[in-house]
């Protein structure tokens, strides 16, 4: 977790539920709260002008929403989503500074969180400009098992489904099962049950 869950709610958070497919917040409604996820994943996402949607991240268990919001004026970019029954622990703004100011060491948990969204970002910008879908699902895969310490070969389960991972990289969803089938028989990944276990980052010579 981000930020200790008894410290949140002893600066006075609250529990809140959501039900999947329930917003958490929407596009262009000002941020009056911190948000840390207690238990449930959630997307967050905009629409292109194409009306297709586009996933920038898919947060979970312990991570925080969108955290940036919080330290300037400005409206939601995304709208953040339930993919699951979700628990979110939410602290007004002008609390969860008032912590900050208290115990400032906690700005260093949020700037780890931020940095290692912002690593990601700049890992993966250059590739997702260029079309080869096989590097972008490599890309994603790699940084989602590197995040959990997964270093055998077949030892993660990717927590995404063929949609979410085509959202995620802006692709068709018919595309992203075309490579997959690909990465399958580069002996790259391997389905099982429908779940896909990644065994090789391509364009590296490490092995995840």
């Amino acid at each position: 977790m981000i930020i200790c869950e008894n410290l949140l709610f002893s600066h006075g958070a609250e529990l809140q539920h959501y039900n999947s497919g329930d917003y958490i917040f929407k596009e262009e409604s000002t941020p009056k709260y911190y948000l840390q996820i207690k238990t449930g994943t959630v997307k967050l996402s905009s629409f292109l002008e194409d009306g297709k949607e586009f996933i920038h991240g898919i947060p979970f268990d312990g991570h925080c929403l969108a955290e940036t919001y919080i330290f300037h004026n400005k409206k939601y970019a995304v709208s953040g989503v339930a993919i699951t029954d979700c628990e979110i622990i939410r602290l007004e703004k002008s609390k969860f500074l008032k912590l900050l100011l208290e115990k400032p060491e906690l700005l260093l948990s949020v700037y780890s969180y931020t940095a290692d969204r912002m690593r990601y970002r700049h890992i993966t910008a250059a590739p997702f400009s260029f079309r080869d879908p096989i590097t972008k699902l490599t890309l994603i895969m790699s940084h989602v098992k590197a995040h959990f310490g997964f270093e055998e070969q077949f030892s993660f389960v990717v927590p995404y489904t063929r949609q979410q991972l085509a959202s995620l990289t802006g692709m068709r969803i018919e595309t992203v099962i075309r490579a997959i089938k690909k990465m399958e028989q580069q002996n790259m990944v391997k389905i099982d049950n429908s779940k896909m276990d990644q065994y090789q980052n391509l364009g590296t010579k490490q092995k995840v």
